[in-house]
């Protein structure tokens, strides 16, 4: 028989327990509800209106919609327009990061604190905020409108930074003086010592890099004026303005599903690795 007191604690735990689990369920719920009413509105056809009452299955079940939503905007452009976008920011964000993760955590200088503090602080400033002196440069620069443009602002990541600079401060010290003893050079030290351990950490920081910049939309939508350096987001504007008195539902709900499905569909099919990057690398 256990004590009154183990029994309340561990009565306590379990109600706790419970209690996460039941607010789990209801935000699942909800995010759940969300993505099955926009697959239903994306099968209704496009002549059923939505009104009170009846904004879930319409009179038939159709796919037309995703083939007309196709055929409006050259999402063709549009996908390719993102995925060299994602994956031009992904490959200089890898290299900045890296060399400045080592900067931070093997080198000792003058400085140094300060330095990383004032990286960390551009995690602070609103996007918003930096969009006209942005805008200004980039037309300085002649850019504007190329998919270089959206991709310039998010070469360096304070994020990022943060992330792989404490990855490298967990290689234990033993490892990092065998390497020097045995004459390595800093770039040797980099990519036989530090970045090995790390492929977690850098993992979980392209996921999260890939998501963002894939959804991205202010920033692009500002630097953008045609199809030919749109990314999908963007695109997506064209079908808020297809109605004479608003938004055409079942279309936009439809290039909605043609936007996120590729996100989507990687997440279920490689969930499990996900997730153990993201646990790895400490992000909760």
């Amino acid at each position: 028989m256990l004590p009154s007191g183990v029994q309340s604690q561990r009565l306590s735990a379990r109600m706790g327990r419970a209690l996460v689990n039941l607010i789990t369920v209801i935000f699942a719920a909800g995010w759940l509800s969300i993505i099955v009413w926009t697959i239903v509105v994306s099968l209704r056809p496009e002549a059923d209106p939505l009104s009170r009452g009846d904004v879930w299955f319409g009179s038939s079940i159709t796919f037309s919609n995703y083939a007309r939503a196709w055929s409006l905007a050259p999402f063709g452009r549009y996908y390719i327009n993102t995925i060299v976008i994602v994956l031009m920011i992904l490959g200089v964000q890898l290299v900045t990061i890296t060399l400045a993760g080592f900067a931070f955590a093997y080198y000792r200088f003058l400085g140094k604190r300060v330095l990383f503090f004032f990286i960390l602080l551009q995690m602070m400033i609103p996007t918003t905020a930096l969009l006209a002196p942005n805008f200004a440069t980039i037309r300085s620069l002649g850019l504007f409108d190329t998919r270089l443009a959206i991709a310039i602002p998010y070469f360096g990541s304070a994020f990022g930074t943060f992330l792989i600079r404490q990855a490298f401060l967990g290689i234990p010290r033993d490892l990092v003086d065998a390497g020097i003893i045995d004459g390595c050079s800093w770039w040797q030290l980099l990519r036989h010592v530090y970045l090995p351990p790390s492929v977690p950490v850098l993992i979980a920081f392209g996921l999260s890099s890939v998501s963002w910049h894939w959804n991205e939309f202010l920033w692009p939508l500002v630097v953008t004026n045609s199809p030919q350096s749109r990314p999908l987001t963007v695109g997506l504007v064209r079908f808020t303005q297809l109605g004479e008195i608003g938004a055409r539902w079942q279309l936009l709900t439809a290039a909605t599903l043609l936007v996120a499905a590729p996100l989507f569909l990687a997440f279920l099919i490689f969930q499990r690795r996900f997730i153990r990057s993201f646990v790895h690398a400490g992000i909760k």
